[in-house]
């Protein structure tokens, strides 16, 4: 299928001279006092409208397409942040069930150093009770413990040696108690300064444990939040995408039917301009016919004058007895009535002075920066391009006497005047001229050979300053350069 942009381009160039050409020759009717001139001229407007919204479209879709593809690109590592978020939640719950683990072993280690404290307390006021009880006893008596006084007691008895181990007991069950005062007020200082370190090792271990676990909440809804964005956009963007993909069909769809209707009102135009063309044809052959028949009875009125004039001639020889000297002149034709003019030739001359040929017409790949209609590669180039070096701004010129069927802007074409030239060699011919910088003249402005019609530019679907020429007969594109 050839590019979208050729068809319409070649089907509204075509059809404009055949339109221009049939209003000519029935008479100069305005071209837009025809209802199907109406209609196509809608048509055309409402497939450049189309064609517009379905690049504006394609553009859109692509750009969705690469946020979508930059988005999806983005989504492994968000998973992967997120996967890695989650990990250290687990590692931190881990470590903080750990912590809690051993929050317990330092509490029951705190229970049990509080028991073992509060026991030390017991056998440290026993301790002392013993120590007073002795101390008591040893003040009653003088300073000579119960124990002792016991020993003076056996030795006055007769039993010294009684005594005397009597006394070591007690000296003994003195010294084991204050011992054991001694060591339990040791062991009960030892037990309180572990009882601290216990105590801060807890409120440590628990703070860190609470920290770690908050940090690392922290991070996870973090990563989590920004995931659950990527996601959502993500979603839109699909969303969009999808919407944008489900219009193309309906545009397409509005195009197929105006095409439709297009090659319709074409085909109703090409009827109309053979009818005209036999009329014109049947017109001129009625017009010979008449000529010829007028100077036949000149012809016949101009004998009969002459035969009388010889009559005459021979009658005054021969009053005047001469020979007759009378020299028959020679028929000469009157001119004909001026007719119709008709070239011998299609006449046209170059739309542009200088530049350079830089396509010629036939298939071409699609040049880089403009537009692929139909995603081919390439189309068929309905014309001729002159290029001028990036320069813009040179005069185009009308290439043979016309009148302006359109001029104004022409969608893909960009800046584009057509000019109607009648009917040439029994065709209809007309000539466009595309991407111009500017349009100098107007619609239905009759044009001579030569007059400037715009000036060169670079409007429309085009990379750089050219002139860009169609010819079309018969409402078909044919190469201009057998033409010119």
């Amino acid at each position: 299928m050839l590019a979208k942009a050729v068809w319409c381009r070649m089907a509204r160039s075509g059809a404009v001279g055949a339109l221009t050409i049939a209003l000519l020759v029935s008479g100069g009717v305005g071209a837009h006092a025809d209802e199907l001139d109406d209609r196509k001229i809608e048509v055309e407007q409402n497939l450049d409208h189309l064609n517009e919204d379905m690049e504006v479209l394609d553009d859109d879709i692509k750009e969705t397409d690469s946020k979508l593809r930059g988005l999806q690109a983005q989504l492994p590592a968000a998973e992967q942040a997120l996967a890695d978020a989650q990990g250290r939640v687990s590692r931190a719950a881990d470590e903080a069930a750990d912590l809690a683990r051993r929050v317990q072993v330092a509490r029951e280690t705190r229970d049990q150093l509080n028991v073992k404290i509060a026991e030390g307390k017991v056998k440290l006021e026993d301790s002392k009770q013993i120590i007073g009880q002795i101390a008591t006893e040893a003040y009653k008596r003088g300073g000579v413990s119960s124990d002792l006084s016991l020993l003076l007691n056996a030795s006055a008895d007769g039993n010294l040696a009684a005594g005397m181990d009597l006394a070591d007991q007690a000296m003994r069950s003195q010294n084991a108690a204050l011992d054991s005062l001694s060591e339990q007020s040791a062991t009960d200082a030892n037990a309180q300064l572990r009882l601290a370190a216990v105590e801060e090792e807890i409120t440590d271990l628990k703070s860190a444990a609470d920290a770690a676990l908050v940090r690392e909440q922290v991070a996870r809804d973090d990563a989590e939040e920004k995931k659950q964005s990527l996601d959502g956009i993500i979603s839109q963007t699909d969303a969009l995408s999808a919407e944008l993909l489900a219009q193309r069909p309906r545009i397409q769809e509005k195009l197929r039917v105006k095409e439709a209707e297009q090659v319709q009102i074409n085909g109703q135009i090409k009827e109309r301009q053979e009818r005209l063309i036999r009329e014109e044809a049947e017109r001129k052959a009625k017009a010979a016919a008449a000529e010829r028949k007028r100077i036949a009875e000149e012809k016949a009125k101009w004998e009969r004058e002459e035969a009388a004039r010889a009559k005459e001639a021979r009658e005054e020889a021969a009053r005047q007895k001469k020979k007759n000297s009378y020299v028959k002149p020679k028929y000469v034709a009157p001119a004909p009535q001026a007719a119709p003019q008709e070239r011998s030739s299609w006449g046209l001359i170059r739309p542009v002075s200088g530049g350079r040929q830089t396509s010629g017409f036939g298939w071409r790949p699609t040049p880089a920066g403009t537009i692929d209609y139909g995603g081919r590669g390439g189309y068929v180039h309905a014309g001729v391009d002159w290029g001028f070096g990036g320069q813009c701004g040179s005069p185009v010129k009308a290439s043979a006497d016309g009148e302006v069927w359109m001029a104004g802007w022409g969608g893909s074409s960009g800046n584009k005047v057509t000019v109607s030239h009648g009917v040439v060699k029994g065709k209809a011919l007309a000539t466009n001229y595309h991407h111009m910088q500017r349009v100098v003249v107007n619609v239905g402005q009759h044009v001579k050979q030569g007059q400037v019609v715009g000036y060169v530019g670079t409007t429309g679907n085009s990379t750089g300053c050219h002139m860009h020429f169609e010819t079309i007969i018969n409402g078909a594109a044919v190469n201009p350069l057998g033409l010119l």
